[in-house]
């Protein structure tokens, strides 16, 4: 009986999620103004408050609930297209690897959504031009694909 009620702890600690704590940093992000000098373009990789999500939604990280996302396409100041990234190894068409300072990153064609350019924190580095071609490439294909 204890191994169970154990057990259940545990997955219970690891499925939960700080929703709260996501809810009152997103009202911060809301309220935020989008800044004048805000200047981003395809191509480039930010830190992005992407929050807490639902079931297989990739999740931001610490207080700030962000991780590293490349700007796909821009609509406007307001808007952008993008697609989240790991340095944890994943295979598949679902994603695109690319390898920069000697780590690799792989990019999470599936989770690819469009934000408020509230969300972005700071730019990280640009991907280079090749490995940007491939990974809308592989996008597109993901996307029109039967």
């Amino acid at each position: 009986m204890d191994n169970e009620n154990t057990c259940y702890n545990i997955c219970m600690l690891k499925s939960s999620k700080d929703f709260d704590g996501w809810n009152a940093k997103k009202k911060t992000i809301h309220e935020k103004e989008v800044a004048n000098n805000l200047y981003f373009y395809p191509r480039e990789i930010w830190w992005c408050s992407l929050g807490i999500n639902i079931g297989y939604e990739v999740d931001g990280k610490n207080e700030s609930y962000e991780r590293p996302v490349l700007i796909l396409k821009k609509f406007g100041k307001d808007t952008a297209l993008i697609v989240p990234e790991t340095t944890k190894t994943k295979k598949g068409d679902f994603y695109h690897a690319y390898r920069f300072d000697e780590t690799s990153f792989y990019l999470l064609l599936t989770q690819a959504r469009l934000i408020s350019t509230k969300r972005l924190i700071r730019k990280v580095r640009t991907l280079d031009p090749a490995n940007f071609h491939e990974a809308r490439i592989k996008y597109a294909s993901l996307i029109l694909s039967q």
